[in-house]
């Protein structure tokens, strides 16, 4: 039966570093390219960063660029993102999913309950 575990969220100040993983049992990441995606109170669904399956290119957006990095360990069936220089706008809900394209395009399902990031002055 499909599973998928989240670590790694929480409270975190302004300029602070979080890093995120997706654990998934139950189903083989490695076929698949997984992007990052995440929800604000009163915002719509983004997408924040994508990989390919076996890691070699990936996608960001723009209000992100230059500060998270994803990566992932096929050996773990493990997707990560890390989070640097965490500003108020990252505060929200993240969940990791497959995708069929890297280019950021909310899927129609998200993988479980995500987690919380909360970014505090």
């Amino acid at each position: 039966q499909f599973k998928v575990v989240y670590s790694g969220g929480g409270l975190v100040q302004l300029g602070g570093s979080l890093r995120l993983s997706c654990a998934a049992s139950g189903f083989r990441l490695d076929y698949w390219m997984i992007g990052w995606f995440r929800q604000a109170p009163g915002k719509e669904r983004e997408g924040v960063s994508c990989i390919d399956s076996s890691g070699g290119s990936t996608n960001y957006a723009d209000s992100v660029k230059g500060r998270f990095a994803i990566s992932r360990d096929n050996d773990k069936n493990t997707i990560y993102l890390q989070m640097n220089n965490l500003k108020a706008e990252d505060t929200g809900v993240y969940w990791c999913a497959p995708v069929p394209k890297c280019n950021l395009a909310i899927p129609r399902d998200v993988w479980g309950q995500g987690t919380q990031v909360t970014v505090s002055s």
